[in-house]
């Protein structure tokens, strides 16, 4: 933890700290000094004293000054910590999730962004040539319009709870007396929500596993969607390979789905096992072939996964590129609170870990994948990212919207966020409560709330 005179920039400080193993048993002292044009940044770590000044400037808008005051900090914070660690990180001083959101606003300002992101912010040569490639993958699809809207809907059932997931779902046969009130509301909740819509990019519905629900409910959803998904990219996050049938399928092209997530994580039945996913890789293999010929399809892949090697990851990779799906998500293990994870094991070290996204950035882009969105999460082994690959043609609008935060979203269901974009920098939201019973009770105050953001 740190003892900051710059209140302002304590919590980002801090997300500093917390990158170096987790910032366990590091304490920082800060002291800060502004003389003239120049900013000095002093941290006193283990009884050492590191300095560093830069150059400010006159400023006269003080959310811009306040902006570069707290910038200068956390970078000369990086430096003191990677001189008193000897670590030097891949993204550098960046703490943020989303690394494009500071390319892109650079490019805006200075008309480029990689030698910020090299000289000024730290970050290595490799992770900097992946922005510059996921800003080439976004061509043609990224768009600031204030206009723009996305619809999703957030399904808080699945089979059974893996044990790296944090998110608030529930399992699908102890949750079954409130799936079909939960189908009811939802419907209600997307019937009344659809007048928020004004210029639609994408229907994007997950959760969850939403074909954990039945035929019949799953059907009743997607009857509630249909008058507004013609013509638009329509998603619907099949997710486990266990609960994908041919009846499911046939539902979901009925009702005009063009993309679907079958995701497998891993390729290896030892670890599936052990994650408590009720599939096999064979099983993963059959499910994709099933529906290959009429969805474009994502898989989601998971790199430091507890027990694997890298070659375990390698052969994963290796097995997913054999289908060749139009989408491959690679994922970095995080470990949140609420996982089983995060109070039963340890990750797997960020030096192995970066190994195998390494591999998966190289041997994805020489054999043709984009890279086209990325994100960064808390508590990621080796702090590392999350990127989101695909072939020529095939990506995923909604991961565009979604990811880069520049598209306003009417979300639907339990934990679902709603939220409104303005402009480049101004993102206002309303969230629906995580669990189910009270969504279900709430969702009149739920709808007010939405028509008072949107409206």
């Amino acid at each position: 933890m740190i003892d900051t005179e710059l209140k302002f920039a304590e919590n980002d400080l801090n997300e500093i700290i917390r990158m170096f193993d987790d910032g366990k048993d590091i304490s920082v002292r800060h002291l800060f000094s502004e003389k003239s044009d120049r900013v000095v940044n002093t941290f006193v770590l283990g009884g050492k004293s590191y300095a560093y000044g830069n150059y400010l400037g006159v400023i006269e808008d003080e959310i811009v000054r306040k902006r570069l005051v707290k910038r200068y900090a956390k970078v000369s914070l990086y430096k003191a910590l990677s001189s008193f660690t000897g670590k030097v990180l891949p993204w550098g001083s960046i703490s943020g999730i989303r690394p494009t959101k500071l390319a892109y606003r650079n490019i805006e300002e200075e008309g480029e962004f990689k030698d910020f992101f090299r000289s000024t912010l730290l970050v290595s040569e490799k992770k900097t040539e992946l922005v510059a490639k996921v800003l080439e993958g976004q061509k043609g699809y990224y768009e600031l319009n204030d206009d723009n809207t996305d619809f999703f809907v957030f399904i808080p059932f699945c089979p059974s709870r893996c044990r790296y997931c944090s998110f608030i779902t529930s399992d699908v046969k102890s949750a079954a007396k409130l799936t079909d009130k939960n189908v009811d509301t939802l419907i209600y909740e997307i019937e009344n929500s659809k007048k928020f819509i004004k210029k639609l990019r994408s229907v994007y519905v997950g959760g969850g596993t939403p074909v954990a629900l039945s035929d019949s409910q799953l059907d009743r959803i997607l009857s509630s969607l249909d008058d507004i998904t013609k013509g638009v990219e329509f998603t619907v996050e099949a997710g486990r390979p266990d609960r994908i049938t041919r009846e499911n399928l046939k539902i979901l092209k009925a009702h005009g789905v063009n993309r679907i997530c079958i995701n497998p994580q891993t390729f290896n039945d030892k670890t599936l096992k052990l994650l408590g996913r009720d599939h096999t890789a064979k099983e993963t293999i059959e499910k994709y072939l099933l529906a290959k010929n009429d969805f474009a399809i994502n898989m989601d892949l998971i790199a430091g996964l507890e027990g694997e090697t890298f070659e375990d990851f390698k052969y994963t990779l290796e097995q997913t590129l054999s289908l060749r799906p139009d989408n491959i998500t690679v994922h970095t293990l995080c470990i949140k609170r609420g996982s089983y994870l995060a109070e039963n094991t340890s990750r797997l070290s960020g030096e192995e870990t970066e190994k195998m996204v390494d591999y998966a950035y190289d041997l994805l882009t020489e054999k043709g994948y984009l890279p086209y969105y990325l994100y960064r999460q808390k508590y990621m082994s080796g702090n590392l990212e999350n990127v989101g690959y695909s072939l020529p043609g095939k990506q995923c609008i909604y991961n565009i919207d979604t990811m880069e935060d520049v598209t306003s979203c009417v979300a639907c269901g339990a934990n679902a966020i709603s939220k409104k974009v303005i402009g480049a920098d101004i993102t206002e939201r309303s969230a629906a409560p995580k669990d189910v019973k009270t969504y279900i009770e709430k969702i009149d105050t739920i709808l007010k709330d939405k028509e008072t953001l949107f409206n």
